[in-house]
């Protein structure tokens, strides 16, 4: 009898401590997410964010963000990205560089400001959840989203989706694309397709000898696709996608070739004024919700536990077309003379 009231008695001190450990640890957390709450509502400073998305998109990602740090004043500084690249360096050159957070198309543009000595290193909490071949290994960027540049095509002019890029060379006069001075897609495109030997320079001067339309961005070439002026165009997916689920006539093709890939990188610029509200700002884009919201605008998220919107491809699921990064960063200059060469712009 005094073993099992013994027992009962340990018994019941065990739960008790059991319930005070699992009060403790619930205090805890309670009080951790606190802490971080208030840590989010204290936050203040600015912000100088310089980027090459479109504007609205970066005008829902600075109020989403706001949402959590409402006291964090974010300036937008948009243009494409060999444009916010000019402004950089002239910016450095004058010993006064503006921006703390970058966000621009490609890793290529990364890596050249990275050897120019740009950017900080930054080891982001949210790096966990986002594959190792998305982040720079010395972290002065992170990928932020997954982007592939496909055959963008008119469907009620088109009623046979292509398969191969060769239709764009084929049908040169009919197709619009992006030009690498002033899109960096389109400049890593360039640099992806003419390393290719599938596609070299010859692909370019088919393109020029067809008399191919060439525009600023990627939103110029959805124009001219929505409007039929143009049947085939060489875009980015997400921009398409968007417009067909909003109605334009229009579809994407991924071709059987591959397709090149950007990850449109984010990075904390060298000597950021507020380093600690811009590193916040790094964080929220890359964190889940900051990817969801990335998603609820139609791109295909960084983050594996973000499913892609319906009607893109997730990376998982990419023929990927890639190069050298340091050829590709080394020969950009060069190529883009070369285009200006060849197109005469």
């Amino acid at each position: 009898m005094k073993k099992m009231w013994m027992t009962a008695l340990l018994s019941t001190a065990i739960l008790a401590a059991c319930g005070s450990t699992e009060e403790n640890t619930e205090k805890e957390v309670n009080a951790n997410d606190n802490t971080a709450t208030d840590a989010e509502a204290t936050m203040d400073g600015t912000v100088s964010f310089y980027t090459s998305q479109p504007e609205a998109d970066a005008t829902k990602l600075i109020s989403e963000f706001n949402n959590l740090y409402s006291e964090v004043e974010v300036e937008l500084f948009r243009s494409g990205t060999e444009e916010v690249v000019g402004k950089i360096l002239a910016e450095n050159t004058a010993g006064d560089i503006q921006a703390d957070v970058l966000l621009l198309a490609d890793h290529v543009t990364f890596e050249n400001l990275k050897n120019q000595d740009l950017l900080e290193s930054y080891d982001s909490p949210e790096k966990e959840n986002i594959s190792e071949e998305f982040i720079d290994k010395d972290l002065t960027y992170y990928g932020t989203k997954v982007m592939a540049t496909v055959i963008g095509y008119n469907t009620e002019a088109v009623t046979e989706a292509p398969t191969s890029w060769s239709v764009l060379s084929e049908k040169a006069n009919e197709t619009i694309m992006p030009s690498p001075l002033y899109s960096g897609a389109a400049a890593y495109n360039l640099g992806i397709f003419t390393r290719n030997d599938h596609f070299g320079w010859d692909y370019y001067k088919a393109l020029k000898e067809g008399k191919a339309t060439v525009v600023q961005g990627n939103g110029a070439a959805l124009k001219g696709l929505q409007a039929g002026e143009n049947n085939y165009a060489m875009i980015v997916d997400y921009l398409v996608n968007n417009a067909a689920n909003e109605g334009s006539p229009i579809a994407i093709a991924y071709p059987e070739e591959g397709v090149p890939v950007i990850t449109e990188p984010i990075a904390l610029v060298k000597d950021a004024q507020d380093e600690e509200a811009a590193q916040a700002f790094i964080d929220f884009v890359l964190s889940k919700e900051g990817q969801e919201l990335a998603a609820s605008l139609g791109y295909a998220p960084i983050r594996s536990d973000v499913p892609a919107p319906e009607g893109l491809k997730g990376v998982d699921e990419l023929n990927v077309l890639s190069s050298d990064v340091e050829e590709l960063y080394s020969g950009r200059e060069s190529d883009k003379n070369e285009f200006k060469t060849l197109f005469g712009e």
